[in-house]
């Protein structure tokens, strides 16, 4: 992904021309390391937030940021990043956010606090940033048959998809037998064998004529994101409306002057003119809501399988598995069948899947049980897998040619911007519904009935010190408290997902032809 470069050879002059087939498919896979890592950093602290509630104490503002704060400024810098990357070379900046990132987890694994993870989580978003704006570029750069391109970039849209779902996969089997810092210091081997294969298999590439460096845009994109981002967190926590509504005001104001920006500037940080293509604006909105439910649904999934089932972190993972191989399987077989149905009614029914898959939750009153839940995440997996590989590849290939950098990195910011709303909408709205209908037993202690408002894994916390009745009188309101919060939060995922299907009828009408 680069926001200026344009898809014809005068961009990367240092491309070798003869580069043999084994090669360039090995740097594919060397380029998916990147890719697996960042997505996979977006939900690998799914399982870990039972143990990081238990040793940190976060409050649940606390704990949503944990979450949240990678994604948030992950998605802020890659526009920026992304023309950094032009000016400075693809390759060499892929290299500097490894060592940047490979720091940032051995720095997050060793926290002692919740304040010091979520700085650190702020130091793994920026070289974050660094590493996913090169890949798709480079990838653009290596393969010049078409036919190979779309393969490799068909690839590339399933890692992101596949990180997602092997996260909580990965950090379940790491809980069992580590502490939660492991599922950190998994990315150190990860950027080793990056930073060893990289500068071999991978050439380096650059534009010869990059814009410049444009401040900014770059302190507005955050100035948009995190203000809105933060006024959602805290109506979910009770802060004063106006207080909520101000902080979301400032990152409109902060959006509209970022596109006032771009409209009048000859070499734009990113070209908001390509959001004038439906089809284009379609696809960008489907990506950012199918990654919304996916991450939403991890979200309370995870807590459910281990707090409320009472499965292993490891357990918790592989009932996930299934879910994986699924989306997976349906990322790459839907290349097939958009062939002979319409890429519109495809997206509309893969989403259609998503919202079966929250009705499930939503009707069982989510506690249908571990077969149920995990039925659940495979029909969402399949929807999700077929959605994202599609919306993808129509972000790039709706835009014209000359602007295929920019709408990667509108796609690649899409993603991320989904990620941080599954958890700042979806979680915080599950938080505020959980802490409204819990009731705390009269004679647990005044700061235990806080700690056990907070979180589902504040409350399982509060009851292990408590005497034998109450704490199970305390688990039982808590439980129930927990399913109502995931019903009201199902049926807002059924109706999100609803919503999108109809965009892809109405707006992907275009790309059927």
């Amino acid at each position: 992904m680069t926001t200026f470069m344009p898809v014809n050879e005068t961009t990367t002059p240092q491309a070798p021309s003869g580069t043999s087939a084994a090669r360039r498919w090995i740097a594919l896979g060397v380029l998916m390391l990147p890719v697996l890592l960042a997505s996979i950093d977006n939900t690998v602290l799914t399982f870990a937030l039972p143990q990081i509630s238990r040793d940190l104490a976060p409050t649940s503002t606390q704990l949503l940021w944990i979450v949240d704060v990678y994604p948030l400024v992950l998605a802020a810098l890659l526009v920026p990043m992304g023309s950094l990357a032009d000016r400075l070379g693809r390759r060499r900046l892929l290299l500097v956010g490894a060592v940047g990132f490979g720091v940032m987890s051995v720095v997050a694994a060793m926290s002692t606090s919740a304040e010091a993870l979520i700085a650190a989580r702020v130091g793994l978003g920026v070289f974050g940033a660094m590493l996913m704006p090169s890949t798709l570029s480079l990838l653009r750069n290596i393969f010049t048959d078409r036919d190979e391109r779309r393969l490799a970039i068909a690839i590339w849209a399933s890692g992101f998809a596949a990180g997602a779902a092997l996260g909580p996969i990965v950090g379940g089997l790491l809980l069992e037998h580590f502490w939660w810092g492991s599922v950190f210091l998994l990315a150190v081997p990860v950027l080793l064998a990056l930073l060893v294969l990289a500068p071999v298999f991978v050439p380096e590439s650059r534009d010869p004529e990059p814009g410049p460096v444009d401040v900014v845009s770059i302190l507005l994109a955050v100035a948009t994101m995190a203000p809105v981002v933060f006024g959602i967190k805290a109506i979910a926590k009770g802060e004063p409306l106006v207080a909520c509504l101000g902080a979301m005001a400032v990152g409109v104001l902060a959006g509209t002057w970022f596109v006032r920006r771009q409209l009048h500037r000859a070499k734009p940080m990113l070209d908001v003119r390509l959001f004038r293509i439906p089809a284009f604006t379609g696809s960008v909105l489907i990506n950012l809501l199918s990654i919304l439910s996916y991450v939403g649904f991890l979200f309370f999934a995870s807590q459910d399988l281990q707090l409320v089932i009472g499965l292993s972190p490891s357990q918790a993972g592989l009932a996930l598995l299934p879910g994986l191989v699924v989306m997976i399987v349906a990322g790459l077989l839907v290349v097939r069948v958009v062939r002979v149905v319409p890429p519109s009614r495809v997206v509309a029914v893969a989403l259609l899947l998503s919202a079966t898959a929250y009705a499930v939750v939503a009707l069982t009153g989510g506690s249908g049980g571990l077969w149920s839940l995990v039925a659940a995440f495979v029909v969402l997996s399949a929807g999700i897998g077929a959605a994202e590989t599609l919306s993808n590849d129509l972000v790039v290939s709706s835009a014209p040619p000359r602007q295929a950098g920019a709408a990667s990195a509108i796609s690649e910011t899409a993603y991320e911007v989904g990620a941080v709303l599954g958890t700042a909408v979806l979680g915080s709205i599950l938080t505020a519904s959980y802490a409204a209908n819990l009731v705390v037993p009269d004679a647990v202690p005044a700061a235990d009935a806080v700690t056990a408002t907070e979180t589902l894994g504040g409350a399982a916390r509060v009851a292990e010190s408590l005497p034998p009745t109450q704490a199970q009188a305390l688990l039982d309101s808590a439980h129930a408290a927990f399913g109502s919060g995931v019903v009201f939060t199902a049926s807002i995922g059924v109706v999100t997902m609803i919503g999108a299907a109809v965009m892809a009828l109405v707006l992907l009408r275009r790309a059927d032809a």
